[in-house]
Order: structure tokens, then sequence, then C-alpha cells
């Protein structure tokens, strides 16, 4: 007997309309951060929760310029963008423990960019069995925690380093 699992947070997304604009600009100059899952912001980028994330506590570091690829960023903004993926590392250690990540950016949609046009890296914290048969065989995933109760455990960590 098949059971059906739920996963309504998907619907919202997927019947969402989607505008002309890059998500990543328009959130960034937003002031709610809280609701547009910001965790951080330093003085090149900022991090974001994924709110359809492949794993509880999957983070994205993304560059306030709208790029389309690593080559166009600036020393500096690429200085920025990796000392944020160390603290954004060290602060799911903390939270989580996580036995292992998956770090990298996708360029082009070829590659399995979401969103192409403006950069952004994906940060994914691993424990041993998190891939199994629900998304191998049901491409489902099962995240164990709301992505808000994610967030304001995250929130706290990520800003008393200042």
């Amino acid at each position: 007997m098949i059971r059906p699992i739920w996963a309504p947070w998907r619907l919202e997304y997927i019947l969402s309309k989607k505008g002309p604009g890059c998500i990543f600009c328009e959130k960034q100059v937003q002031d709610t951060d809280r609701d547009n899952l910001i965790l951080y912001r330093s003085t090149m980028g900022f991090v974001m929760m994924n709110l359809y994330p492949y794993n509880n506590g999957h983070l994205m570091v993304v560059p306030y310029r709208h790029v389309y690829s690593i080559t166009e960023l600036s020393d500096e903004e690429t200085l920025d963008l990796m000392k944020m993926t160390q603290r954004s590392v060290q602060c799911l250690k903390e939270a989580f423990r996580p036995e292992g990540f998956n770090i990298g950016v996708n360029i082009g949609k070829v590659a399995g960019a979401g969103i192409e046009e403006h950069l952004h890296f994906h940060i994914i914290p691993r424990w041993v069995g998190d891939t199994h048969f629900m998304a191998i065989l049901g491409e489902v995933r099962v995240i164990p925690e709301h992505v808000k109760s994610t967030y304001d455990k995250l929130f706290p960590i990520f800003n008393k380093r200042e």
C-alpha cells in the first residue's frame, strides 16, 4: 500500500507567481530579514537560508551585486563571500553538529542553477544516513525542522560573533 507523504510548503512555491525581478536583489533591500530568512549581512553580501532546503540548515551565501559568475567578482567580494562561507560552516557546526558539508555554486541552468542570473553559494550540512530511499525512490526529502525554527537557532549564533 502506498502512503502519501505531504510537503505542503512546496505547493506555495510551485503555485506562486514568479516576478520578473531577481529574488536576491529584491530581498536584500527589504528590512524584513527574518521573513526573508536572511541570517547575516556583511559589507559585500549576505547569508540566507534556503526556503526549500535539500537538508536542514541549507544556507546560501549571496553577493549584493547582481553577477552571473564567480569570474565577475572583485577581489574584495571574493574574500568577503569566502569569509561568510567559513562563518556559515562554523555556525552550522555549533548549532547542528553535522558530520560533513557540501559547498558549491551552480553557474548556468545546465549546471543546475535554479536562479541562474544571480550568483550564490550553497552550504548544505550532511549527516550519515541523510540520503536514503525517500530521496532516491520517492523524490521526497524529509526536513526534520521548520525553516523558521532553524532560523531562530542560527540567527543568534551568526550575530554573536560580531
